[in-house]
């Protein structure tokens, strides 16, 4: 098993994904070096959570001294470290490429100083997707047609079919659909991709690129534009609010629980083949109505129901789920949290505290949604 002993460092280890992963290594028995800069937009205070078992290191991704500190007797990193979600507007945009960029430039040019060679493994995003795969039924694959206004404002959510304008049916997007970032958060993940990519060539590194797809589960932060869809419900179904479902409800996603999400990073780290880029999902595509009306019931029958509002964001994509296989395949890999009991877990577990939203981050590593 590859680096089955060895000391792996993870960035952005506080955070609601990178803290999984912490978990999940440090009970299969190995060796943690976590690092984070608990930044206050982020962190109102240190969390309760931090696993005792790591090593736990408080600083910058981005800072030389520290990241080359971290690496010392490092022979695998799980690179977790972003400023995650869409952002308020393209003001955002310093902010993002500074943190998830800049912070992984900052972590390759530190590992190319100390000679890693080791297994990297980078956390991506299906947002580097943009839409999804569609099939019309007369004129085959075809990709979707940017969202116009109009068309949204009328309530016609679904795209068409470019060249006869049928309905289209959204099919599972497999790694080798070409990506198309549609906003700056979508646009820094891929090249964070493209770095890990050149490093990896270059210095003869192994590289994993996992692609989480909307991950939700316990230590999600609440009441914040950038947490993702599921903990902007669960923060509204606590306050005694309705959740707010945009467009028709019927959006398709893929809704994987975090604990999947750490073991994966896991298989990643151990596969004995050299890795690629991998889909890390669920493999059932689910509607946000139906993720919404799950997570009501299982807060019990108090819960307001869900509120479908027929409004729409025109960077949003209609339909984007994944194609396992290729994960289940290389790497061993298959989610196995039940969709209806870790909704159940979602309602009842304890969200972070609200923070600051102009700067909210998975975590805070490199800056530290998904």
């Amino acid at each position: 098993m590859a680096h089955a002993d060895g000391l792996v460092l993870v960035t952005g280890a506080a955070g609601f994904i990178g803290s999984h992963v912490v978990d999940t290594l440090a009970a299969r028995g190995r060796a943690v070096r976590a690092l984070d800069l608990l930044h206050d937009r982020a962190h109102s205070s240190e969390p309760d959570y931090l696993n005792p078992e790591a090593e736990w290191v408080f600083g910058d991704v981005r800072d030389a001294d520290t990241v080359e500190r971290c690496l010392h007797g490092v022979e695998a990193v799980c690179h977790q470290a972003a400023m995650v979600g869409l952002g308020l507007d393209f003001g955002d945009v310093t902010a993002y490429v500074s943190h998830n960029d800049g912070g992984t430039a900052a972590l390759l040019a530190a590992l190319d100083r100390t000679g890693f060679g080791g297994r990297l493994v980078l956390a991506s995003s299906m947002v580097v997707y943009g839409e999804g795969r569609y099939l019309c039924q007369g004129d085959g694959e075809v990709a979707a047609p940017p969202r116009e206004a109009s068309r949204l404002e009328a309530g016609e959510f679904e795209p068409p079919c470019p060249r006869c304008g049928a309905p289209l049916e959204p099919r599972p997007v497999g790694e080798q659909t070409p990506p198309d970032p549609r906003n700056v958060y979508a646009a820094t993940k891929l090249h964070q991709e493209h770095l890990c990519s050149v490093f990896a060539r270059e210095r003869g590194a192994s590289l994993a690129i996992l692609r989480y797809h909307n991950v939700y589960g316990p230590r999600m932060p609440r009441d914040t534009p950038y947490a993702g869809v599921a903990s902007l419900f669960r923060s509204s179904v606590a306050a005694g609010l309705a959740p707010l479902v945009f467009e028709d409800g019927a959006q398709l996603r893929d809704f994987v629980h975090v604990r999947d999400v750490a073991a994966a990073n896991l298989a990643a780290l151990d596969a004995d083949r050299p890795p690629g880029t991998y889909n890390i999902a669920s493999g059932t595509p689910r509607s946000v109505l139906e993720m919404a009306r799950t997570l009501a019931a299982a807060i019990g029958p108090a819960a307001p129901e869900p509120q479908v509002t027929g409004r729409y964001r025109l960077g949003d994509v209609r339909h984007v789920f994944a194609s396992t296989d290729r994960a289940r395949l290389e790497l061993g890999f298959q989610a196995g949290e039940s969709f209806e009991a870790g909704m159940a877990e979602f309602a009842c577990a304890p969200l972070r505290d609200p923070v600051d939203a102009r700067v909210t981050q998975r975590s805070a590593g490199a800056s530290s949604r998904p």
